[in-house]
């Protein structure tokens, strides 16, 4: 058992938090950033792809309409959005006008200091980025929706800054822009899953919203820091100063799952990036994560993923 000053010290120190933690395991990589502009009308398809995008409306309106999603949401100037399923879209100034398939026009849209023209004229403007996932995005993606939008006054305060950077970085051209633009989308990737958190904390379940509550952001902190330490559920509760059961009730009803149920699939989601990794050995990887035996950690996996860390090691897609 940790002594109660290592709990105060974890918290004041901590070098890494839960998201962090996530979407260092994620690697997202923003291969693409650029900007998109038309004029008025105007109507394009995208299709599905693999990652995340990530949208900021700089000037106009028009109409996102995503596959499997029942209502078009209307986009404004200063909205930021993120698409995280990999769903085709449509994105149109009217989403009556029949749409053009981007991958039957990309090899002709004119690029002029990193804008994307679609449609002669300057009625709408927006900065985007597509970012790769190298790690297994099953952890982030279960509790995000397909769309997820950040629209009142205060959220596109937070997220101006970083879309002003990336407009100038793209127009200028300086030396290293290109990395400067890329480290920007990742603030803006990181924002946006912040204020989503913090804004939807009421509504959705899930580490993510749950870290909006100052004490199941301490306890999931410290399950991150220590993977591998045998946590007890008094352990935790007296973390946080809550009784066993007071605590058990409310980990579950903001996280979705009981705090030993998080504690393992913590555990399977860093085993499974160690593993696909292919840095690490097997047998390293079990003790690492607590297990005392690479037997009990080879049985642990397999009911998690479904397959044997040997078969995840030489095939670690589903």
């Amino acid at each position: 058992m940790l002594p109660r000053s290592q709990y105060r010290r974890d918290r004041t120190i901590a070098l890494m938090d839960p998201l962090s933690d996530v979407l260092s395991l994620l690697k997202p990589r923003a291969y693409v950033t650029g900007c998109l502009s038309a004029g008025n009308p105007w109507s394009l398809q995208l299709p599905a792809y693999e990652g995340i995008k990530c949208y900021a409306v700089v000037t106009g309106e028009c109409w996102l309409s995503v596959s499997g999603v029942e209502q078009p949401v209307r986009l404004r100037a200063g909205n930021c959005l993120l698409l995280p399923h990999g769903r085709p879209f449509l994105i149109a100034s009217d989403l009556a006008l029949p749409p053009v398939d981007a991958r039957t026009i990309i090899a002709s849209i004119e690029r002029y200091q990193g804008v994307l023209t679609v449609t002669p004229g300057d009625d709408f403007f927006l900065l985007g980025s597509h970012f790769a996932l190298e790690g297994d995005a099953r952890f982030l993606l279960e509790v995000l929706p397909t769309i997820v939008m950040l629209k009142d006054e205060a959220q596109q305060e937070s997220v101006r800054w970083a879309v002003e950077r990336m407009l100038r970085e793209m127009r200028d051209f300086q030396p290293g822009g290109t990395l400067v633009a890329q480290q920007v989308a990742y603030t803006l990737l990181v924002e946006a899953l912040r204020l989503h958190s913090a804004d939807d904390a009421r509504r959705g379940s899930g580490w993510l919203f749950a870290l909006a509550d100052p004490r199941m952001r301490t306890v999931l902190t410290l399950i991150h820091q220590s993977p591998a330490h045998g946590w007890t559920l008094e352990e935790l509760a007296r973390s946080v100063g809550m009784s066993r059961t007071a605590f058990a009730q409310n980990f579950r009803g903001s996280v979705g799952e009981s705090p030993m149920a998080y504690i393992r699939r913590w555990r399977m989601t860093l085993a499974a990036n160690r593993i696909q990794d292919k840095r690490e050995s097997i047998a390293s990887v079990a003790p690492s994560l607590g297990y005392q035996s690479e037997s009990a950690f080879s049985a642990a996996f397999k009911r998690h993923w479904g397959r044997s860390p040997r078969q995840y090691h030489q095939e670690p897609t589903p």
